[in-house]
């Protein structure tokens, strides 16, 4: 006998892992239904049984599923002990029990049995779960770990039968079902016949008797479900009690609001929610996003700046209401299930109130998270002071607790907080149009009324206005990964969505309509806002503690909080440093330092000088390099004294009111370059001296730009990708969908250039339709903006003189064990926390790893901090512009500019560095022009000469105006950084203020009133693109530190950007082309000679790293350097097998170095090495067994009868033979562990005919708007081919080709295909021509191949003519004689024209040779190269 039985429930565990005995934790049966059929599949009998309820009742949303509500159960119901007797009975009788999903339904009757104080039969009987046998055969993809979905009860019964089955949550229904689907299985032998506990003739004689498809049973059942009457509470009630006119006056504010820093969640934007509550009169607005704060410090900052709150009489009439929605679960340090809590709304009185409600996001998202930030009750009754608890919305505790566990247990919760916030404790009443809530208000307002706890009126606000709620779905639908057209549920098949469109931020006069009959509720909300106080979050800055030595400790400082002990040792520290960076100090310098540590005395900022330095002395001690500056740090030279920076300002007019003004105190700023490597370690030694606790980095919000709003809502709406790819190719970088919309036509063709504003104007068309397309750009535009995620600043580090769980509100970031802050970089130093600008430079790391391969090399110890700044080597570098591979100055543009203007002192480049950039860079050629004479230099006063003669004449930084402005009008040196600022900034205010100080002061001095007005004009157009000469001059020091080891030590330095550049492949090829160019030879891996990075053998040729094959990790090739440290060089493969730990170099680390030429030193080729046996077995692998077979008999010190050892004994394999690879195949396969082809290239062979006939190259294709409609010749090789149908059948190829500067895919349909269809091979070189045009199908652009031909034949198909371009200069009797014998040799039948050119004179003229011609071939291309003075061109 079989029993197949299901039941219906009180609802679900909280912990599905919870014992039988957790009484509390398990739902009550409501339901239980079974059937009986013997082995032949026969029913034998039914049972269906409806429970009394007995001390518990049926929750409202258990009874929505199944219909079964608490007065059916007393009315209908039979006692528990009852039924579980007549079940207990049928299982006795059973040898199995069926039920889908049984282990639920066991658990559930387990744990009644257990209740009931019976024995659980059910715990060890033998069982049969239709779900988990059928999961393979239903066969629905997206389980777990790539396996099958388990299929639900109705997936199961339409896959078996091709229908679903109606009464779902019916148990005695779903028994039916159940049955039905376990008697197919075991016909159709799904489950196997011995699974069920048959024989094999029992098994015949259940086949005999269903021989066909199992019929259903037609057994009627009562249906439970019906329309459930609730009192609704949305409707007006018609009797005298009722205040249907509230007073239009009465103040309302909405105090349950999510914006956008939900993230994913809401579209509410903060600026624009506060001028909508401040256009509908509201006396204060809220925000309270999901578990985290990021928006609270702007949202008070735009509240208090709003122009309704900006007053004489600074009376704040829109008040700000910070608060947060936390999900309060059972334990939030428990992550053994998923508890991810109720949703409860939390409101701030005041600051004590936002510092508690701080750390409990804080301690949600740090100690709690496990899927979601989670708090528990005990945190909240630890931090509960200042705090105002909303009963929320359905999500909400206690409004979950009467859906889905009853109004007992309900009410019981609602004590608890009542009893914990008191007076702060408030029934939230929504109105939304839900059934549920419906249910759900009518409970809580007979608790507020039973515990007379006020209520108030509220709507969860997701976003802003009614029409937006499309646009929110949408967003929903992006952070979940589903399709909008999927139906709103919940369970498989369903998505999220919140149901109806009223979540929106609606007017008092819409929720006095609402709310007509509780006007209590209207007027408890002034209560609440009374209660708030207003309070910002800006403080001063909190500076770590630094221990000063106690000689300079003053005792005064400790009841003062002072700071006279740090001034002293600041002032210590710096003429110390002082004494070290000048020969003497004389009264200048003197001046300006004791000027300097008054400043800095005055902003009462020493100590962030002595972290500082402290902070930088430590990494010099770790061997971490640090820049020489950044920014206006490098102004001062009480940094320069204590090595915080590496430039003396005073040599170089750097001025420190740039980075201190003395008038107007503000927290420093010095940013420190670290290299990218060591950067990590300082973070550490920060964290480890100053508290894990106080240190956090600081996150980032990142946000929908117009082109990633498109795309995510075409894959929302499931717009087909091509089009979904037009139209965010419609957008112009850089521009926003806002901008494009909100502009008029004149202003968006006066932004927009050509082609941008054809795409712009196009996009605007596209969007007045009604189709899909018109759908996702206007849908695009709501969300354009909205917060995706969030991430971590890639410098900033904070650190506090305390935790700072107790100052802000931080979180974590994945990839770190650092807490993060919720605030972002524009808001936290305003909250009185001290930030600081870790930066990675990668160019430190290259001058530190250069300076590495120097000392190992040349055994020199070259201090880079203190070279020469006039070395010519080094200049010559620059005017050659031999600058690839030096910081800023790498660029062709830049190059450019350095051939002519020839750079021969320091400050060259310090101006060019600043020069170089969009609005400055017109003044490059006035600026060569005067260095070398060609152009006069003119001062508009001669007292202009002294501070513009470096530059001549022409204006570069901002430092030139802020001395001018004091030299010239006296100003002070807080004015005239106040002058940079207002200037850099186009602060009209500032400006209109200074000008009349500026020309006073000029005026006063006795300058012309109409060349003052000339330099103030010209002053204000250089504000736009004035450079900051500290920051210029710091960079422009790494410059020239990269070009100085690049003209002296050149190999070095071009491995050391190689091996920092190993992880891009387009830079490997880029730098190893700059090698070339110098002459530097790279040479492929090699096993005796390669390290992990690259390295310069004596010869000066860089070796490549092993690192940069792919495959080869760092511990591999360490245990494979130390080796040969310890034993010497490698003689051969198999002793190199002998020698190296296997465990470490293991098989694919082998391969790879073989693949990438690491062994070619040995006397095997290549392809040797993956020659197979008969057994299948390669060389290699049989290597691999022989390696470990020697070092397992060297451990275990074996001897045989004869003496020897069995290494000696060990046969070496022999490699099988094998057909040796083509040049292609191996550079292929060199290609696919490299990156590179790095013996050579397919194409080095066809130079000629690329340099003559292709005028393009693959990565132009990258940009095709540039190129559309010119005709293009490439010249590459086939990497792949694809041979493919479309879904109509048709025949279509893909030509993956590639040059030397990059890679292209080109599809071929059609003719095309048919055409091309036989250069479709791998590893053909091809001449390729086309054009690029529209596609046919749309505007989209395509390159359009019009021919190919090989480039073998290239030569015999296209030249007529060879010419020789030789300049006059080099002719002579040996070159005459030499080069008529390379033409005698090679005859052929190409024409030969020598090109005489004179440079001097500038003409050429042409020779043709009338008797000869010759052959153009290889052979003779290489033979012409040797001459290195002519060139070859065809025709």
């Amino acid at each position: 006998m079989y029993l197949i039985f299901d039941t219906e429930t009180t609802g679900l565990p909280l912990n599905w892992k919870a014992p039988l005995t957790d009484f509390d934790n398990w739902p009550r049966c409501v339901q239980l239904a079974w059937q009986i059929h013997d082995i032949e599949g026969k029913l034998v009998d039914v049972k269906n049984y409806i429970i009394q309820p007995d001390g518990y009742e049926i929750p409202y949303n258990a009874s929505k599923i199944h219909g079964i509500s608490t007065d059916l159960a007393n009315e209908k119901g039979i006692k528990l002990l009852e039924v579980l007797k007549y079940f207990i009975e049928d299982v006795q009788k059973s040898k199995l029990v069926i039920g889908h999903n049984i282990l639920f339904d066991n658990n559930i009757i387990g744990s009644e049995l257990l209740r009931m104080k019976m024995t659980n039969i059910l715990s060890d009987f033998p069982c049969i779960d239709t779900k988990d046998l059928s999961t393979n055969y239903c066969a629905i993809p997206g389980g777990k770990g790539g396996k099958y979905k388990w299929p639900t009860l109705s997936e199961l019964h339409i896959k078996l039968f091709g229908e679903d089955f109606l009464q779902a949550h019916n148990a005695s229904a779903d028994v039916q079902a159940t049955a039905r689907c376990f008697l197919e299985l075991i016909r159709l032998e799904i489950i196997p016949f011995e699974k069920v506990m048959l024989n094999k003739t029992q098994f015949m004689n259940f086949k005999l008797r269903n021989n066909s498809i199992m019929e259903p049973i037609d057994l009627k059942f009562d249906s439970y479900i019906a329309p459930v009457e609730l009192e609704n509470t949305n409707k007006i009630k018609k009797n005298e009690d009722v205040n249907i006119d509230i007073k239009s006056d009465l103040p309302f504010a909405h105090l349950h609001v999510h914006s956008q820093f939900s993230v994913l969640q809401a579209t509410t934007d903060i600026n624009n929610l506060i001028n909508k509550a401040a256009k509908m009169g509201m006396p204060a607005v809220s925000i309270t996003d999901h578990n985290h704060m990021y928006g609270v410090c702007k949202f008070i900052d735009a509240v208090l700046k709003h122009p309704i709150n900006n007053n004489s009489s600074k009376q704040i009439n829109l008040k700000p209401i910070i608060g947060c929605e936390l999900n309060v679960c059972k334990d939030h340090s428990d992550k053994s299930s998923r508890d991810h809590g109720s949703q409860v709304p939390f409101l701030c009185k005041n600051l004590e109130g936002f510092h508690n409600l701080s750390k409990l996001s804080s301690k949600a998202n740090l100690d709690g998270y496990y899927y979601v930030p989670r708090v528990d009750k005990k945190l909240i009754q630890n931090y509960n002071k200042g705090l105002i608890a909303l009963t929320g919305s359905i999500y909400g505790d206690i409004p979950n607790l009467i859906l889905n566990l009853g109004e007992k247990h309900a009410e019981k919760e609602f004590v608890w907080w009542l009893d914990t916030f008191g007076d702060d404790f408030y029934v939230q009443i929504n109105r939304h149009n839900l059934e549920e809530e419906e249910h759900v208000n009518k409970v809580l307002i007979s608790f507020a009324k039973k515990y007379n706890v006020p209520i108030i009126a509220a709507n969860n606000i997701y976003y802003l206005n009614k029409d937006d709620a499309n646009a929110h779905d949408i967003l929903l639908c992006v952070k979940e990964g589903e399709l909008k057209n999927t139906p709103k549920g919940k369970g498989r098949g369903y998505r999220y969505g919140l149901i109806g469109e009223e979540y929106y931020f609606k007017s008092p006069q819409e929720m006095y309509k609402l709310f007509s009959d509780l006007p209590e509720a209207i007027d408890n909300i002034s209560a609440v806002i009374d209660k708030i106080e207003v309070f910002d979050l800006k403080r001063e800055v909190l500076l770590p503690k630094f221990d000063i030595p106690d000689e300079f400790k003053d005792d005064g400082d400790k009841n003062e909080d002072g700071k006279r002990g740090e001034n002293e040792y600041l002032k210590y520290l710096t003429y110390e440093g002082a004494k070290e960076r000048y020969t003497e100090i004389t009264d200048e310098i003197k001046e300006r330092i004791d000027f300097e540590l008054q400043v800095i005395k005055n902003s009462g900022y020493p100590g962030y000088f002595l972290i500082i330095q402290d902070l930088i002395k430590q990494a010099r001690l770790m061997n971490v390099s640090v820049g020489p500056g950044r920014g206006s740090a490098a102004g001062s030279v009480v940094a320069y004294c204590n090595k915080i920076t590496n430039v003396d300002p005073i040599k170089y007019d750097l001025l420190f009111e740039r980075f201190l003004n003395p008038e107007r105190v503000s927290l420093p700023d010095i940013d420190i370059d670290f290299d990218d490597e060591g950067r990590g370690r300082v973070i550490d030694w920060v964290v480890e001296k100053y508290g894990q606790e106080n240190v956090a980095q600081i996150i980032t919000y990142g946000t929908m730009a117009a082109k990633s709003s498109i795309r995510d809502t075409a894959r929302v709406l499931d717009l087909p990708l091509s089009d979904a790819d037009r139209l965010a190719k419609l957008v112009p970088d850089l521009t926003s969908l806002s901008k494009i919309f909100h502009n008029d036509i004149k202003s968006l063709k006066d932004s927009l250039k050509g082609d941008q504003f054809v795409s712009a104007k196009e996009l605007i068309s596209l969007s007045k339709g009604s189709d899909l397309i018109s759908i996702t750009i206007n849908q695009a535009r709501k969300l354009e903006g909205n917060i995706r995620n969030v991430g971590t600043h890639a410098c900033g580090v904070i650190i506090t003189p305390q935790p700072l769980i107790e100052l802000i509100p931080v979180t974590k970031a994945k990839d770190s064990e650092l807490m993060v802050t919720q605030f972002d970089n524009s808001v936290v130093e305003n909250t009185g926390l001290l930030k600081m600008d870790f930066l990675g430079l990668r160019n430190l790391t290259i001058i530190k790893d250069c300076l590495k391969i120097i000392k190992k090399l040349h055994n020199i110890d070259i201090d880079i901090d203190n070279i020469s700044l006039e070395d010519s080597a080094t200049f010559e570098v620059f005017q050659q512009a031999n600058t690839t591979g030096i910081f800023q100055f790498s660029s062709e543009g830049m190059k450019s500019h350095l051939k002519t203007l020839k750079p021969d002192k320091f400050d060259d480049l310090i101006a060019m560095n600043a020069l170089y950039r969009p609005g400055p860079m017109e003044y490059i050629p006035n600026y060569i022009k005067r260095k070398h004479g060609k152009e006069d230099i003119d001062y508009d006063l001669p007292e202009m000469e002294e501070l513009l003669s470096s530059t001549y004449g022409i204006t570069v930084y901002q430092e030139q105006v802020m001395m001018l402005s004091q030299k010239l009008a006296g100003f002070s040196k807080g004015d005239a950084d106040l002058l940079r600022k207002g200037m850099g900034k186009k602060i009209k205010s500032v400006l209109d203020s200074l000008k009349s100080k500026f020309i006073t002061g000029c005026e006063k001095n006795g300058y012309d009133i109409d060349i003052i007005q000339k330099i103030w004009k010209d002053w204000e157009a250089f504000a736009s693109y004035a450079f900051n000469k500290s920051h210029s001059t710091c960079y422009a020091l790494i410059a020239y530190q990269t070009a100085f080891l690049k003209a002296h030590y050149p190999s070095e330095l071009m491995a050391s950007l190689l091996t920092n550049h190993m992880n891009d492949i387009k830079d490997i090829t880029y730098y190893m082309e700059e090698c070339k160019k110098m002459g530097v030879s790279v040479l492929g891996p090699d096993i005796n000679e390669s390290f992990y990075k690259f390295a310069v053998n004596k010869k000066g040729e860089i070796r490549f790293g092993l690192g940069a094959v792919k495959g080869v990790g760092e511990s591999a090739v360490e245990v494979i350097v130390n080796e040969r440290k310890s034993s010497g060089f490698y003689q051969s493969f198999d002793e190199f097998m002998k020698r190296v730990d296997l465990r470490s170099a293991n098989k694919r680390t082998l391969e790879s170095i073989v693949l990438a030429g690491g062994f070619d030193s040995f006397e095997l080729k290549r392809h040797q090495y993956f020659a197979k046996e008969e057994n299948g077995q390669t060389y290699l692998e049989r290597m691999i067994k022989f390696g470990n077979r020697v070092q397992d008999s060297l451990k275990s010190n074996q001897v045989d009868m004869f003496g020897d050892t069995q290494e000696s004994t060990v046969q070496v394999p022999v490699p099988a033979d094998s057909e040796e690879w083509t040049a292609m195949g191996l550079l292929s396969k060199e290609k696919e562990v490299v990156g590179i082809y790095l013996s050579g290239h397919p194409l080095d062979d066809y130079k000629l005919e690329i340099t003559n006939f292709s005028n393009g190259n693959i990565s132009m294709l990258d940009n095709m708007q540039k190129i559309k409609g010119k005709k293009i010749n490439l010249s590459g090789v086939v990497t792949g081919v694809e041979h493919k149908e479309t879904k109509t059948g048709k025949p279509f190829g893909i030509l993956h080709f590639e040059d030397y500067n990059s890679s292209y895919s080109f599809y071929l349909f059609g003719q095309d295909y048919l055409t091309f269809k036989s250069y479709l091979t791998a590893g053909w070189l091809l001449y390729i021509s086309g054009k690029v045009q529209k596609k046919f199908y749309n505007d989209d652009l395509e390159f359009k191949i019009s021919s190919i031909d090989l480039l073998a034949d290239l030569i015999d198909k296209e030249v007529r003519e060879v010419i020789l371009r030789i300049d006059l200069n080099d002719i002579n009797h040996d070159f005459i004689n030499d080069l008529s014998n390379l033409i005698y040799n090679n005859t052929g039948k190409h024409s030969l024209i020598i090109n005489i050119v004179d440079n001097l004179n500038k003409y050429d003229v042409n020779l043709l040779s009338r008797k000869n011609k010759i052959r153009l071939d290889k052979q003779f291309v290489n033979q012409i190269e040797s001459f290195k003075k002519i060139k070859v061109l065809v025709n």
